[in-house]
């Protein structure tokens, strides 16, 4: 395999917040508590202090839980040595089908790096998962997108009302997942499309949850790299989390303020507030009758699902019952840093943004904010796609730019091997031509020069305008044009997208196998962070 790499900033749609965080720290460096480096992870890890009852009970549970996914022997010594001392270095993502966009393994591969290179340096370090089981975003995870050999694929499960705003990670399958699983594996192909196969139905079976499926796929798949999952949705860890749970109303004013300040704050420095808050924001999510409801505050009162509470009546369900209860998306950190001694968090784009508003809850409750880093990205490039993209001269930043880049650049390539080779030779003739005018025009004013310039560059341009054209013409008129254009499209930029937000990565893995992860894990902690772009 052969790669080269791209800056992340350079991805479509990257914010300026996103950016900054990549190039220039020190323009964001008050919305984080340490860099995104070696050091910023070592300083981290040195600051945790996690007390021992926890990790001990904490532990308990994930044994528990990776036995139950099918975890490896690699697994359980990452979970002697997490009961022993070792910080963990976190990501995590929905449980979305067949595992989601690619981008869940890179996070996983990028944790799996930085635990090996913590370790490295004399921190010992394991990779935690955090699997979104508590998500109840059915839509987000019921459904994922396939690139064959006949283009893109959607696989999806039924979302049933009865399912509506329950936590996915307590939804289970019904008998509809077989024929699901039938109709993706019959899309597999390579020397490991086999065991990929095998995983697969092993992981997503009648009876299983998104959770559950997903968290035995990713323990089949990347057995043999110490992986950690964590499931959220566990009784006792609830119980653990309580009192951040209580924390969140007894402090529900005081952090909805300083989250607006923050917001204006981001807002004044020119960057975004990732996510949206409003003065009856609170930070919970609570389980009325099934269903995940935000928690907000109005009137004094406390509402969840059309129910009112006073604040002495929700710490009272806290108490009794933490499990009802679940935190949102800006205070889950804090509940995952509660529960595993979190020397670093790796995340996406998006996670990096909210990050920085999330700085002010870990101050307001007390707790140590680990370094954040972001995850490796990748852009993998089958050979034929290669094939496509060296014939029409196409870069993938020039996909990038969407389809009507794609178009001009497949135009310029479409035409018949005599009538390129006239336009070629024409173009030069032209140059040339033009060049001529060069000297006289300047002995009769100097200032002709530029007029001359303006001149060349509208002919020139008409003149590629009717080879774009006509290479067009040709294109749609043998057809080939539009599959070419379906194909690097569906490949490199999906639903308008790059490939590792949109496409699944269990295709590719059939064809690469586990030999795959191993290259890319080679450089999923590359400093500074890029995105890869891999020739399979």
């Amino acid at each position: 395999m052969e790669s080269h790499c791209l800056r992340l900033a350079s991805l479509p749609h990257t914010t300026k917040l996103f950016a900054a965080y990549l190039e220039d720290f020190s323009r964001v460096k008050k919305f984080f508590a340490h860099t995104p480096d070696e050091a910023g992870v070592a300083e981290a890890a040195r600051g945790i202090d996690l007390p021992a009852s926890a990790r001990r009970a904490v532990v308990e549970v994930l044994r528990e839980q990776n036995r139950g996914f099918g975890a490896d022997a690699a697994t359980e010594r990452s979970l002697e040595r997490l009961a022993k001392g070792a910080v963990a270095i976190v990501t995590g993502q929905q449980v979305g089908l067949f595992s989601g966009p690619a981008y869940s393994f890179y996070k996983a591969l990028t944790a799996i790096r930085w635990a090996e290179k913590l370790t490295g340096l004399g921190i010992d370090a394991v990779p935690v998962f955090w699997l979104a089981t508590e998500d109840h975003d059915l839509a987000e995870v019921n459904q994922c997108l396939w690139l064959t050999k006949n283009g893109t694929e959607r696989f999806s499960v039924a979302a049933a009302e009865q399912f509506a705003g329950r936590q996915v990670g307590e939804i289970k399958f019904g008998s509809e997942i077989s024929g699901v699983v039938d109709t993706a594996a019959r899309g597999l192909v390579g020397p490991y499309a086999a065991e990929v196969e095998r995983a697969l139905r092993e992981s997503y079976a009648v009876g299983e949850s998104f959770g559950s499926a997903f968290g035995k796929l990713f323990a089949r798949l990347l057995a043999g790299r110490g992986m950690i999952l964590l499931d959220p949705l566990d009784r006792s860890l609830h119980r653990i989390a309580a009192p951040i749970f209580r924390r969140a109303i007894e402090d529900a004013v005081p952090l909805r303020d300083e989250l607006l300040a923050r917001k204006k704050e981001l807002d004044k420095s020119g960057f975004h507030a990732q996510v949206k808050m409003t003065t009856e924001t609170t930070l919970l999510f609570m389980n009325i009758e099934g269903r995940r409801e935000p928690v907000r505050m109005r009137g004094g009162k406390f509402i969840a699902g059309g129910k009112s509470f006073s604040a002495d009546e929700v710490l009272g369900v806290i108490e009794k019952t933490p499990e009802v209860f679940s935190p949102n998306v800006l205070l889950r950190a804090i509940v995952q840093d509660t529960l595993v001694p979190t020397a670093a968090y790796v995340g996406g784009p998006a996670e990096v943004a909210y990050m920085a508003q999330v700085e002010v809850v870990y101050r307001r409750l007390g707790t140590r904010m680990p370094a954040i880093l972001p995850r490796a990205g990748f852009t993998l490039i089958e050979s034929h796609v290669a094939r496509l993209m060296k014939k029409y001269g196409l870069s993938l930043a020039d996909v990038f730019e969407g389809r009507q880049r794609v178009r001009a650049g497949l135009a310029a390539g479409s035409l018949p091997k005599g009538l390129a080779g006239r336009f070629d030779g024409d173009e030069k003739v032209l140059r040339r031509l033009l060049r001529k005018y060069e000297k006289p025009l300047g002995r009769l004013d100097k200032t002709l020069g530029g007029a001359l310039a303006t001149t060349e560059r509208k002919i020139l341009y008409q003149f590629l305008k009717l080879r774009r054209k006509a290479g067009t013409a040709e294109g749609f008129r043998s057809g080939v044009l539009e599959k070419h254009e379906r194909i690097l499209l569906d490949a490199l930029y999906p639903l308008r997208a790059p490939q590792e937000r949109a496409l699944c990565f269990l295709p590719c893995l059939a064809s690469g196998g586990p030999g795959l992860l191993d290259e890319l894990a080679k450089v999923a902690d590359g400093s500074p962070p890029q995105h890869c772009v891999v020739d399979l």
